[in-house]
């Protein structure tokens, strides 16, 4: 049963679709032009690529989940295809902060977008996902006292 608290609309998801296709672009191109090896101290140089693969991982589970959604709206699954855990909105790490903040600002800017991106999807995943309420307790209270004469 679909849930009725939350419906996401082909617009709503064909934005968050462009948004995460957008920073996916920004990320390849950001993290191509990466810093030089030899300017940054060992620590720094890990945590970029750290920081690289969990933006990436961010963002491909982001597209992964969006797509899923476009398909459900199109008609290719069905809601039980959609609901299946393997079609959830996938575990992707958060970012080192204090690391995080001894990048270039640009960097900086497009980890904490991909993160704001992640957990708007992470917070529509789960309305949807949340049981349909049932009906209010006085309005279940009477049907009780209904059923029972």
């Amino acid at each position: 049963m679909r849930n009725a608290q939350l419906e996401l609309t082909p617009l709503l998801v064909d934005s968050l679709y462009t948004e995460a296709m957008l920073l996916a672009d920004e990320a390849r191109a950001c993290f191509d032009r990466s810093f030089d090896a030899g300017h940054l101290s060992p620590e720094i140089s890990v945590a970029f690529s750290c920081e690289s693969l969990k933006v990436t991982t961010r963002l491909m589970h982001s597209i992964a989940w969006l797509l899923n959604q476009k398909a459900l709206r199109a008609g290719e699954i069905t809601e039980s295809e959609a609901r299946n855990e393997t079609n959830n909105l996938g575990y992707a790490p958060a970012s080192d902060g204090p690391l995080v903040l001894q990048f270039p600002p640009e960097t900086q800017a497009l980890i904490g977008a991909s993160e704001e991106l992640y957990v708007r999807l992470q917070r529509l995943s789960e309305k949807m996902r949340a049981p349909v309420p049932q009906a209010s307790e006085p309005h279940a209270m009477r049907d009780r006292l209904r059923a029972s004469f």
